[in-house]
């Protein structure tokens, strides 16, 4: 390895901020980035407190010229790459199928899918420049594994994560970059939380949840890290689904 450096996306809250945080206790730098950099400060805050290199980064995954400045910032903060952590996404739009609109499609696609796949696409060519191997953990969703109602537009653009995830493993063995999906079950974080509170939605989630509770941000996160470590060093290609049994019932 490198250098233990990290760059997580949309890690203002959420599984975006207990993934960075968990990779600062781990040793790594970290870069983390969303829209607004404001929204940065109590993981920027966080980080600091437990005495690693952090920088907050404005960044849209749709711009690849922003895409380009940020990785570039990145090298220069850490001297090099070793892990992305694609967590920028936007939620789903939880509409029938016939009623979704192309625009509603586009906006939608162009950050769970196509930004991601350029976000990913970019971190590659440098790592493969670079020299020195490294790794990707996409951020999927049990919606890209199983059906859903009303979740079509987001358990596709999720689906089509597991499988970049494959299809980027086999291009980049060569070089020693790893890329792995992880797919949570419904997470509580701030986002999530006024809609698990409604007590017919909550009972509808857990129904099919075995262990009958949702997931913690920071459960994902540890799988993030367990992905990044030297210990999965033999593992790529793959989605670890972390649902509470959701898909195995």
């Amino acid at each position: 390895m490198l250098n233990k450096t990290a760059l997580v996306t949309g890690a203002s809250y959420g599984i975006g901020q207990a993934t960075a945080i968990a990779l600062a206790k781990d040793g790594f730098d970290i870069a983390i980035t969303d829209l607004n950099i404001e929204s940065l400060k109590s993981t920027q805050s966080a980080i600091e407190a437990l005495g690693k290199n952090v920088i907050s980064i404005a960044l849209d995954i749709r711009d690849q010229s922003q895409i380009d400045e940020a990785l570039i910032q990145v090298e220069k903060a850490f001297g090099g790459l070793y892990l992305l952590v694609n967590n920028a996404g936007v939620p789903s739009l939880r509409k029938s199928a016939i009623d979704i609109h192309l625009q509603e499609w586009e906006e939608l696609m162009a950050v769970n899918l196509t930004g991601t796949f350029f976000m990913t696409t970019s971190f590659g060519k440098r790592l493969i420049i670079q020299g020195t191997g490294g790794c990707v953990v996409n951020i999927g969703s049990t919606h890209g594994q199983v059906g859903f109602k009303g979740a079509s537009a987001y358990g596709i653009a999720k689906a089509g994560i597991s499988h970049l995830s494959k299809m980027l493993a086999i291009e980049w063995a060569p070089y020693n970059i790893r890329v792995n999906t992880i797919a949570p079950g419904s997470t509580l974080t701030e986002s999530r939380a006024p809609s698990f509170s409604e007590p017919s939605r909550k009972e509808e989630l857990l129904s099919r949840v075995p262990l009958n509770r949702f997931a913690k941000p920071e459960e994902i996160a540890e799988a993030v890290k367990y992905l990044a470590s030297p210990l999965a060093s033999y593992t790529t290609g793959q989605t670890i689904l972390i649902d509470g049994g959701l898909t195995a019932a």
